[in-house]
């Protein structure tokens, strides 16, 4: 599949899915502008004291966790791919009467789109899938990072995206093959929505993410993986705790999240 191709449908899939999400009880949108942050335990933990730093949040849809983290006094810059996506984080910024500031883009041609170097490059659940080239996107990581700069990456598992929707099979290889192109109705946030989204997406094993990591000059110095998820998005879930979430069949078994922490070598 040509690079322009999958960027497209990918780019009107979310378009699509941006109006449900930001309407959707998932996303909590009331409780989020009285002042109720989006980030996890998880990547709270992870990325600590922000108050002050740069941070370039990559994939940020519609800019819940940049407004989060923008409200821990960080300078954020999120990007995404879709504008419609973009367009609703800048009217929540201007809302939230906060600084943060929303690109356009692609995440690997944002060095057209983005000058300068940040403190901490963080993205978050659901990201690498849409993305072909593990070792391209750790090169616009390090790209981005300053000199000992610390990048902040929390994913679900790749064992998840292995088993059709319903956990009853695996149907997905673990590794990346050929590109993943579906069709489904009904998006996570929202799965009674009566709209029909096509996407293309990869699997990345953790070998591939780290790999493309350590080959643009980025130290692993943090890895962990987790037995649940912070989200509700997955079929035959059990609450466990609060944000917390596992899929029944599995229980406490299989991870279905993990973390790593990183710095740009000096």
């Amino acid at each position: 599949m040509k690079t322009e191709n999958y960027i497209a449908i990918n780019k009107e899939s979310w378009n699509k899915r941006t109006e449900f999400h930001i309407e959707s009880d998932f996303y909590d949108m009331d409780a989020f502008k009285e002042g109720k942050t989006s980030l996890k335990t998880i990547e709270l933990a992870l990325l600590g004291d922000v108050k002050g730093k740069r941070i370039l949040h990559l994939q940020c849809h519609f800019g819940q966790d940049s407004l989060s983290l923008a409200r821990m006094g960080a300078k954020i810059t999120g990007i995404d791919l879709s504008d419609k996506a973009i367009v609703a984080a800048k009217t929540l910024n201007k809302e939230l009467n906060l600084d943060a500031e929303f690109i356009v883009s692609d995440v690997y041609d944002l060095p057209n789109h983005l000058k300068g170097e940040f403190d901490i490059v963080y993205t978050s659940y659901g990201v690498i899938g849409w993305l072909p080239d593990m070792d391209k996107w750790g090169e616009i990581i390090s790209h981005y990072l300053k000199p000992n700069g610390q990048f902040v990456f929390v994913e679900f598992h790749p064992n998840v995206w292995m088993y059709d929707d319903d956990f009853k099979a695996v149907t997905y290889n673990y590794f990346k093959t050929e590109p993943i192109v579906e069709e489904e109705q009904g998006t996570y946030a929202d799965k009674n929505t009566q709209v029909e989204f096509k996407y293309v997406c990869w699997n990345h094993g953790l070998s591939e993410v780290m790999s493309g990591l350590l080959s643009n000059g980025i130290e692993i110095t943090d890895f962990k993986e987790y037995n649940y998820s912070p989200y509700d998005c997955f079929s035959h879930t059990k609450k466990i705790e609060e944000r917390k979430y596992q899929i029944k069949p599995f229980g406490d078994k299989m991870p279905l999240c993990y973390s790593i922490v990183a710095h740009k070598k000096n």
